[in-house]
C-alpha cells in the first residue's frame, strides 16, 4: 500500500517546506523506495502560467506540459524523478473541476459544498498520483501557512486521507519557525507551539516537527519542550538550520535520522540510505577552485526566484567543472547604447533567459550584440534565442526594424512570429507550446558537441518561433539552424560559428538539469565562459580572486 506524507508550514511563509519535502524524497529514494511528490497551492489561479514572476517566481514546466509551482523544480532536482500534471493542484483547478462536474449533472442534483465535493476533488488528485506512478511513498506539500483561510479545504482533505487509510499509512510533518532573539540571546519555541495548536484545531496532529532556524539551537531543552507541548516523540523534533549549500540539506537532516524516523512511523522496512553519490556531490561543491562570472540579463532580476532553474543549472555546471559560478544580475531596462559596453566588459559570458512582453527588450538585444561582436559566450534561452535572431537581422542583415510580432506588429521584418495555430485571440492560460518535444541536431555543431547525440527531447513554453520566411536569408548570412523539429518545420536552435559558444535554443534546458547530472548545454556554456575568463587573465596578467 502506498504511504502518504503531508508537509505543512506554520508561523510564516518561505520557511523551506519545498526543500524539506525534496530532501526527504531524496533520502527515501536513497533507501530504495519509489517516491512521487506533489504540491497543493491554495491560490485561486488555475495554474501559475499567467502570473507575473514577481508574484510567484518562475513557472516550472513538466514533461507532459503542466505549468506548475517552482517547488516542483526542487522536487525534480533532488529526487531526480520526472513529475507530471498530477503533481500540482490549485484552488482554481479544484473549483473549475467541481463546477464542470456540477454543470454536467454528475452530482445528481446535490447541493455542491466544500465538504464533501471540494475535499473529494482534492483527495482524488492526491490518490491519482499514487495510481499513476505506482510510488511507494507520495510526498504532498501544502502551500501557504497554517491559519490561511484559503488553505482550509486542503487541510481538511489531508485530514480525511489520514482517517481513510489509517495513521500507519499517513504521516504529517509540520515545518515551523524558531526565531532567535539577539537581545536575549535565545531561541523562542512559542511560535511553534501556537502553530501546532492551530494545526491541531484543524484535526491534524503532526508526527514530525521540523524547526527552521538561522542559528543552531544549542539549548536541548527547547527540543524537549516542543516534543512535550506538541505531543510528539523527542526524536521527531528535528532541526533544519540555514546552510550555505542548498544541496547539503538532505545530509544535514539525515544526521538527525530524519528518514529513520519517517520509516519507523510509517512501518516501512527499508535498508539505510545510500548517500555516497550525494556526499560526493557536496564534496565537489566544497572543493571548487575556479571562478567565472556570468551576466544574466533579464527584466525580473529583482526577484531571483524568477530565474530559479536557470541559476541552479548554471551552478550544476559549475559543480561539474570545479567552478564557482558568480552571477551578475543585469536589469535589461537599465541597458542602453551609451553604457552597454561598460556593463558587459566585466562578465565572462552572457545569458538571456526566457520572458514575455516588450519591456526591456532593447537592452537584451544590446546584450546579444555585445556577445556577437566581442566573441564572448552567449546562451539564449527561449526569448533569448529570439533576441539573438532579432539582433542578427538588424545588424547583419540590415533590417533596422526587425522584431518579433509580439513586440511590434507594425514591423515589416517580423523575423519572430506566431507559431502555426497561435494568435492573439487564443486565451492565455495553458495554451502555449508546452512540454517535451523532440529536436533533430545538425552534425558538426556546438549543439552536437555538447549533447553527443543527434536527437534530443526538451521542454518548451512559448508561443512564438523563428519566422521560416527568413530562415534561408539568415543562413546565407552565416547563422546556423543547428536544431530543427524532426519534420523540419520549426527552428529549435541557432548558432554563430565564429563564436566559440553562441547558442540560442527555443526550449528550456534548465528544467532538465540536475545537481549530479548537469545539463550538457549549461556545461558547454560555463566551460566556454571559463575559457574566456582564462584568456582575459592571460592577456591582463592577473587572476580574479575567488
Amino acid at each position: 500500500m502506498t504511504k502518504y506524507i503531508f508537509v505543512t508550514g506554520g508561523v510564516v511563509s518561505g520557511l523551506g517546506k519545498g526543500i524539506t519535502a525534496a530532501s526527504l524524497g531524496r533520502l527515501l529514494k536513497a533507501r530504495g523506495l519509489k517516491v512521487a511528490a506533489q504540491k497543493l497551492d491554495p491560490y485561486i489561479n488555475v495554474d501559475p502560467g499567467t502570473m507575473s514572476p514577481y508574484q510567484h517566481g518562475e513557472v516550472y514546466v513538466t514533461e507532459d506540459g503542466a505549468e506548475t509551482d517552482l517547488d516542483l523544480g526542487h522536487y525534480e532536482r533532488f529526487i531526480d524523478e520526472d513529475l507530471n500534471q498530477y503533481s500540482n493542484l490549485t484552488t482554481g483547478k479544484v473549483f473549475a473541476n467541481v463546477i464542470s462536474k456540477e454543470r454536467r449533472g454528475e452530482y445528481l442534483g446535490s447541493t455542491v459544498q466544500i465538504i464533501p465535493h471540494v475535499t473529494n476533488e482534492i483527495k482524488s488528485f492526491i490518490y491519482n498520483v499514487a495510481r499513476k506512478t505506482q510510488a511507494d511513498v507520495v510526498i504532498t506539500e501544502v502551500g501557504g501557512t497554517i491559519g490561511d483561510i484559503e488553505s482550509q479545504p486542503f487541510l481538511e482533505a489531508i485530514r480525511q486521507v489520514g482517517q481513510e487509510i489509517g495513521r500507519g499509512n499517513a504521516l504529517y510533518i509540520h515545518v515551523t519557525l524558531v526565531p532567535y532573539l539577539r537581545a536575549s540571546g535565545e531561541h523562542k519555541s512559542k511560535p511553534t507551539q501556537h502553530s501546532v495548536k492551530e494545526l491541531q484545531g484543524a484535526g491534524i496532529h503532526p508526527d514530525v516537527i521540523i524547526l527552521r532556524c538561522d542559528e543552531p539551537i544549542e539549548d536541548a531543552g527547547i527540543f524537549q519542550k516542543i516534543a512535550d507541548f506538541c505531543n510528539v516523540q523527542p526524536d521527531c523534533v528535528i532541526e533544519n538550520v540555514t546552510i550555505p549549500i542548498l544541496y547539503e540539506a538532505p545530509l544535514m537532516l539525515e544526521k538527525a535520522h530524519f528518514s529513520d524516523v519517517v520509516c519507523r512511523l510509517l512501518g516501512i522496512d527499508a535498508p539505510g540510505p545510500d548517500l555516497s553519490e550525494w556526499h560526493a556531490l557536496v564534496q565537489r561543491i566544497k572543493s571548487r577552485k575556479k571562478s567565472v562570472t556570468i551576466g544574466l540579463v533579464g527584466k525580473y532580476v529583482q526577484l531571483h526566484d524568477a530565474y530559479l532553474s536557470v541559476v541552479e543549472a548554471l551552478r550544476h555546471a559549475g559543480f561539474e567543472l570545479g567552478t564557482k559560478v558568480e552571477i551578475t544580475w543585469i536589469d535589461s531596462e537599465s541597458i542602453h547604447a551609451d553604457n552597454y559596453e561598460a556593463v558587459f566588459s566585466s562578465v565572462d559570458g552572457i545569458l538571456v533567459p526566457g520572458g514575455f512582453g516588450n519591456r526591456g527588450i532593447e537592452g537584451k538585444i544590446l546584450a546579444a550584440r555585445y556577445a556577437r561582436t566581442h566573441h564572448i559566450p552567449y546562451f539564449g534561452i527561449c526569448l533569448g534565442m529570439q533576441i539573438a535572431v532579432i539582433e542578427y537581422a538588424r545588424n547583419v542583415l540590415g533590417y533596422a526594424d526587425a522584431n518579433s510580432s509580439e513586440f511590434d506588429e507594425a514591423s515589416e521584418h517580423k523575423v519572430i512570429d506566431f507559431m502555426p495555430g497561435q494568435n492573439n485571440e487564443i486565451e492565455k492560460g495553458g495554451t502555449l507550446r508546452l512540454g517535451a518535444y523532440p529536436c533533430a541536431i545538425r552534425e558538426g555543431t556546438v549543439m552536437a558537441r555538447c549533447y553527443g547525440k543527434l536527437l534530443i527531447s526538451e521542454r518548451h513554453r512559448h508561443r512564438y518561433e523563428l519566422n521560416n520566411r527568413y530562415r534561408k536569408t539568415l543562413e546565407d548570412a552565416g547563422m546556423i539552424m543547428s536544431g530543427l523539429s524532426p519534420d523540419g518545420r520549426l527552428v529549435e536552435t541557432v548558432e554563430l560559428p565564429e563564436n566559440p559558444f553562441f547558442v540560442g535554443v527555443q526550449y528550456h534546458p534548465e528544467f532538465k538539469s540536475r545537481p549530479n547530472r548537469p545539463h550538457p548545454l549549461f556545461v558547454g556554456f560555463v566551460q566556454a565562459s571559463l575559457d574566456n575568463h582564462e584568456r582575459k587573465v592571460n592577456e591582463n596578467g592577473r587572476e580574479k580572486p575567488l
